[in-house]
């Protein structure tokens, strides 16, 4: 149960944080709108929140060593961490400036990255620079992707 737990936590913290970012960086960058990004966010937090803890109840029932009690620890663990940890996103975006709430953001989000990371590597006893560069580096990809993809949206007449 500690296992599918870990996974459920651990997929949930890092869904929440890249995909929740990536949709906020995309949204700001191409709208503006701090409706839109706080609506983003609100529709990350419920419906990724379901999809991702499917997907880990789907994939935990296809391992025939998982015990129905795994298989719902690591659902419910992902619901939960994701919702929450998504909800978070919405404090700054309802506080702050909008551009100052994306920046507040990505501290935050990449901090969870970081600590999440930083954990992971000394669980396993490699080197914590490896885990978290890599970590932050596709974290990073994503941003920039999103960011750019929300500029040339926001270029569009449609």
């Amino acid at each position: 149960m500690r296992d599918s737990l870990r996974t459920g936590i651990c997929f949930g913290l890092t869904s929440a944080v890249i995909t929740t970012l990536g949709l906020m960086v995309g949204l700001h960058s191409g709208t503006h709108s701090r409706i839109v990004v706080l609506a983003g966010v609100l529709t990350i937090a419920i419906a990724d929140a379901f999809s991702d803890a499917l997907g880990i109840h789907i994939s935990e029932e296809s391992d025939k060593t998982r015990t129905a009690k795994q298989v719902w620890g690591a659902t419910i663990a992902t619901f939960l961490t994701k919702f929450l940890f998504a909800l978070t996103f919405a404090v700054p975006v309802l506080l702050l400036p909008l551009s100052v709430a994306i920046i507040v953001s990505l501290l935050w989000g990449l901090s969870i990255l970081t600590a999440l990371s930083y954990i992971i590597a000394r669980s396993q006893d490699k080197p914590a620079w490896k885990i978290v560069g890599e970590h932050l580096i596709i974290a990073s990809l994503v941003l920039v992707i999103t960011h750019w993809v929300g500029d040339l949206i926001g270029t569009l007449r449609v």
